[in-house]
């Protein structure tokens, strides 16, 4: 059983207790390749709230294009972040924002990784 703080010392919390229970029937050659794979896809909570700052200046919607939300991104794009409202809600929620996706990140290397 691979030991997910030494794989993935940079996840915290709710992600690190996800990526635990996906790892935890893996072998260590498994679970190591989904840590590399996975450490390549997931998008740090961090540059979500960056992204979602730079909304501020013009141009909004940045951090819905990085977690694969075109939809949102173009709206929030026309519509100046729907007139700000849909960017200060995103400052709030950019940690959520940056689970859920890497949650399905992590759920597709884990598919990709079990299936080779």
């Amino acid at each position: 059983m691979a030991n997910i703080f030494n794989l993935l010392p940079e996840i915290m919390g709710d992600e690190q207790v996800y990526v635990s229970g996906l790892v935890k029937d893996m072998s260590d050659e498994k679970a190591q390749q989904f840590a590399n794979i996975y450490r390549v896809r997931r998008k740090d909570p961090q540059t979500i709230l960056l992204l979602t700052l730079v909304g501020f200046l013009g141009i909004a919607g940045i951090q819905r294009f990085i977690v694969d939300q075109i939809g949102l991104g173009i709206l929030y794009l026309l519509t100046a972040g729907i007139c700000f409202i849909g960017t200060i809600i995103d400052l709030v929620n950019y940690k959520s924002i940056a689970f859920e996706y890497n949650q399905q990140q992590a759920h597709q290397v884990a598919q990709l990784i079990n299936n080779s």
